[in-house]
């Protein structure tokens, strides 16, 4: 399969599981009413509707807001599957189609609910993680991707003969 084909799937994968996930916690089961739900000592679902960006940074009340978000997480994906069709590494194709899904995923909520729905809250004792969602793991997931890419030896490089 090639870097792109791989890359797509985990674009798609990541929007699929996303939308599932937030489709049916939120219109197939009582979550909205019965919260939290307690899934481990450490973890718990909960529904938390985030209007502004990453950590809830920037937060959007207005329509102006809303629709200008929505647009930078298009423009955005759109800029990350063409660096997705560019690239020979699969590493890197699989990472931007996990912050691609993710972006796509999370700007869906927007443009539909006005809100992100975010519902996984990690916590140990009096420590406790940002509520976040499948869209969201998938973005810091491809982000490190990313990283560990940048951090391998190019091979083009390493087959060149020196100068």
């Amino acid at each position: 399969m090639t870097a792109f084909r791989l890359g797509l799937v985990g674009l798609l994968a990541t929007l699929i599981l996303d939308q599932v996930s937030k489709l049916w916690l939120y219109r197939g089961t009582d979550l909205v009413l019965t919260q939290p739900w307690r899934v481990a000592p450490f973890a718990d679902l909960l529904v938390v509707w985030n209007r502004g960006v990453s950590y809830g940074l920037f937060q959007q009340d207005g329509g102006f807001g809303r629709w200008l978000l929505v647009g930078i997480s298009a423009l955005a994906a759109i800029g990350l599957v063409v660096w997705m069709r560019r690239t020979e590494s699969r590493l890197l194709a699989v990472s931007l189609g996990l912050v691609a899904g993710g972006a796509i995923g999370n700007a869906i909520d927007r443009a539909v609910y006005g809100a992100v729905f975010d519902f996984v809250h990690l916590y140990w004792g009096t420590w406790s993680w940002y509520v976040f969602n499948i869209a969201d793991a998938a973005i810091v997931a491809g982000v490190v991707g990313l990283v560990i890419d940048s951090l391998r030896p190019d091979p083009r490089k390493a087959a060149a003969p020196p100068v």
